[in-house]
């Protein structure tokens, strides 16, 4: 089994800052499937806010992944959480065209410390022991919502976290909660590994919002060239080097992009020094990408 994922964003959306493609048609899809199963890839990394990303894995030959989704944030605070829960899961197994799910993870964290966060930690549990999801979870941001999480809520004990780290972010490792949380025996998954292909950009080809980080840019290309490595191979490379990670998502537009990064992934898996770190929120997370 590969810990390489596939995200697929791109398959119900035109998603990513570095995205030409646009959305991925289902041709190109079925393609997909066959090059990620010829490399043992196992695992789907969807959420019911991508477009039509479910319809488009349950209309194609994706028989044999495991799926993983993601609810919305809750609507307000006179949602009925427990049938809203399992009105998502069911709509969601619809489009997949499957019974049950392999994991189920929260966009919002933070709905589990609003009003009704005990409420839907219990919908949570009680898909899972109705067999429609084997594990559930949160994707997060940053590891202060983890700390707000376990501090709030001492018994939380998710079976998945997903958060991103790459050789720029890597609060995850750095805050002490990637270690945690493999103690803790989480699944841990990994995404924004090239921060939505910015990192694999030319600097002629970064949108000039991004200037002002052009050293940062300009220090990782040094040392991914000191390293003889691509800086796809430096950005794989990096996140495989932590034991603790249990899967690495990717998102890609075409077949040929699954077999550049597999290739890739194959080489030497080499983490990159603290040093390439950044804290600016601006940067590393692309919600504030708008804001530039």
């Amino acid at each position: 089994m590969s810990k390489i994922a596939l995200g697929t964003a791109q398959f119900g959306l035109p998603y990513g800052i570095s995205n030409t493609h646009g959305q991925v048609d289902r041709t190109e899809v079925d393609k997909i499937w066959q090059v990620a199963r010829g490399a043992n890839i196992t695992l789907l990394d969807t959420a019911i806010a991508y477009g039509n990303s479910e319809e488009n894995i349950g209309a194609t030959e994706s028989v044999g992944f495991d799926i993983v989704t993601k609810l919305p944030p809750l609507p307000d605070a006179e949602t009925p959480v427990t049938e809203w829960v399992q009105r998502q899961i069911e709509n969601s197994l619809a489009k997949l065209q499957r019974n049950s799910v392999y994991g189920l993870l929260l966009h919002n964290p933070a709905d589990l410390l609003a009003e009704k966060g005990d409420e839907l930690l219990a919908a949570l549990v009680n898909l899972k022991r109705d067999g429609l999801i084997k594990k559930f979870g949160v994707s997060v941001y940053s590891p202060n919502e983890l700390d707000s999480l376990y501090s709030q809520i001492p018994s939380f004990r998710p079976d998945i976290v997903q958060a991103p780290l790459n050789v720029i972010d890597q609060s995850i490792a750095s805050s002490g909660w990637l270690t945690r949380l493999s103690e803790m025996s989480v699944e841990i998954h990994i995404r924004s590994v090239f921060l939505q292909g910015l990192l694999l950009q030319q600097p002629n080809e970064r949108s000039v919002g991004f200037s002002r980080w052009s050293s940062v840019f300009a220090q990782f290309d040094s040392w991914s060239s000191a390293q003889q490595m691509s800086p796809l191979a430096a950005c794989l490379g990096h996140v495989l080097s932590y034991p603790e990670v249990s899967r690495v998502i990717i998102g890609v537009t075409s077949a040929n992009e699954l077999r550049q990064i597999i290739d890739a992934s194959s080489g030497v898996h080499v983490r990159a020094p603290q040093s390439l770190q950044v804290t600016d929120v601006d940067l590393i997370q692309p919600m504030n990408w708008n804001k530039q």
